[in-house]
């Protein structure tokens, strides 16, 4: 009787544990959906961003998107992309003068 009120113990926490995951799995992929959704507003501020451009000063439609974008998928997206060139065995980026 120990045995089964055990394995049923057991078998209860693999079951909240794969549960949990599951919740964790689906938030991280909310969260990257999100983020993908933010980063794509950003497509306002384009004109402001490519060297050489004449108007500098950004539009509100660019700083709004800008305000709404995530600190954290922002910092995320620029590591991911600084890593990208040694990905492709490429030279690191250096944007010193």
């Amino acid at each position: 009787m120990a045995a089964i009120k055990s394995m049923v113990s057991l078998s209860t926490k693999a079951a909240l544990l794969l549960l949990l995951i599951a919740v964790a799995v689906q938030t991280q992929m909310t969260n990257a959906q999100s983020c993908t959704s933010e980063l794509t507003n950003l497509n306002s501020c384009a004109p402001y961003v490519v060297p050489g451009v004449a108007t500098t000063t950004p539009s509100s439609d660019c700083c709004a998107a800008l305000q709404s974008v995530d600190r954290d998928c922002f910092c995320n997206t620029v590591r991911i992309a600084a890593r990208l060139p040694s990905q492709c065995n490429l030279p690191p980026l250096s944007c010193t003068p």
